[in-house]
């Protein structure tokens, strides 16, 4: 029992760039298209698929993956709309499926079939999923069999039910309250990924860039609805650092109205012990015109602050290693004995992942500036929208 299918990307009126289009499904099946399932590209947006777990390939995760690839290629929302095209047979026919030209894919998802291979053939949007005809012959008998419907149909007696709309697919994103504990009041939102709930975030730069992308689009238009408080995005160090994924940053964040830059920060997490001050520099000119701070995540307690000019970044937040409570508050103590450092340079210190009343205290107790995590907040749909509330208690993120 496998299946095996192949996955094509229809370019209709909402043309998007082929080769970014090309590299983030890519991105996206080596994040989501685990092994033992297999996937490679074959041709120019084309992909085959196997799963040999499964007798079908699931036109749900299909689904997901077409309003994850419209968010990324159409992030201001005005209608652009990736279609893709699954087609399901025997090896042989995949493989012809793969050579189909644009205009036969075109053909194929309006009904009209193609001189191409039987299979089974899906036409597959954020908002439907839809079977078409595979070749021509079908498509013939599909259209006679439509003509002759309302001939041999009987009168309808009662209104038939209307079918229950699509549940849209999950927002990918999501927002931490971020709380100062020396204002003891929320100061503003951290932008999350909800796949980092369930599982570990990618180590692959080209995975983590789609994400950060993603992070972008799924942030703006609540941005600029957000009346509250400082907003931080978090964006990777070494693609922060490449050419490449530079000029995708730039691109994302041109949209960005200006009038947003006095209240957003960025988040670089990834930031290695040793990060060069060229480097460092380089992430701050680059980001400068979109945003207000820069925060370095650091995994590093000891992160070497010291050797920092205080004018390259505004705080360091620690994040907190898995384990168990007892180490994590080993964790903060240690980064706090640099306290009198990052006072010295202005560097506020923040902690991330807070997830105990204990590890709150400690951070509170000990003079840590600015706290995030489950402690604090569950994570929210929106960002936190008041100044009022307490982590820890019944009336958390109610204004959120």
């Amino acid at each position: 029992m496998t299946a095996i299918a192949c996955l094509r990307l229809l370019k209709g009126e909402d043309a998007f760039p082929a080769v970014q289009a090309q590299a983030a499904a890519n991105s996206y099946l080596g994040a989501r298209w685990m092994p033992p399932r297999r996937y490679g590209a074959v041709a120019p947006l084309a992909f085959v698929l196997a799963d040999h777990r499964a007798s079908q390939i699931d036109p749900v995760e299909v689904q997901t993956m077409a309003a994850e690839l419209e968010a990324l290629l159409f992030p201001e929302r005005c209608g652009g709309k990736v279609c893709l095209m699954t087609f399901e047979g025997d090896e042989t026919a995949v493989l012809k499926f793969a050579t189909l030209t644009q205009a036969e894919l075109a053909g194929l998802y309006r009904g009209e079939g193609s001189a191409g291979p039987a299979g089974r053939v899906q036409a597959i949007t954020a908002e439907e999923i839809r079977a078409v005809p595979s070749t021509r012959e079908e498509a013939a008998v599909a259209r006679a069999e439509a003509a002759s419907a309302p001939a041999q149909a009987k009168p309808q007696t009662k209104p038939q039910a209307r079918p229950e709309p699509k549940a849209p697919p999950a927002v990918p994103t999501g927002w931490w309250g971020l709380y100062d504990l020396a204002e003891e009041s929320f100061c503003g939102s951290l932008l999350g990924l909800r796949a980092d709930l369930a599982e570990p975030p990618p180590i692959d730069d080209d995975k983590l860039l789609v994400r950060d992308l993603t992070g972008l689009n799924e942030a703006q238009p609540l941005l600029q609805a957000a009346a509250f408080g400082d907003l931080y995005l978090p964006l990777g160090f070494w693609n922060l650092t490449t050419p490449a994924s530079q000029e995708s940053y730039k691109r994302r964040l041109s949209r960005y109205p200006l009038d947003l830059q006095p209240r957003l920060g960025t988040s670089v997490y990834g930031t290695p012990r040793e990060a060069s001050l060229g480097l460092l520099s380089q992430i701050r000119a680059l980001l400068k015109p979109s945003f207000a701070f820069l925060d370095l995540n650091v995994q590093d307690p000891s992160f070497p602050v010291h050797n920092l000019p205080q004018e390259l970044i505004n705080s360091v937040t620690f994040a907190l290693p898995e384990g168990d409570e007892r180490q994590r508050l080993a964790a903060i103590q240690t980064f706090l004995e640099r306290q009198s450092t990052y006072r010295g340079k202005l560097v506020l210190q923040g902690v991330a992942g807070v997830r105990t009343a204990g590890e709150l205290d400690a951070c509170r107790e000990g003079g840590i500036t600015r706290v995030s995590g489950p402690a604090i907040t569950s994570f929210l749909d929106r960002p936190v929208e008041a100044a009022e509330g307490s982590p820890c208690g019944e009336d958390r993120q109610a204004a959120a």
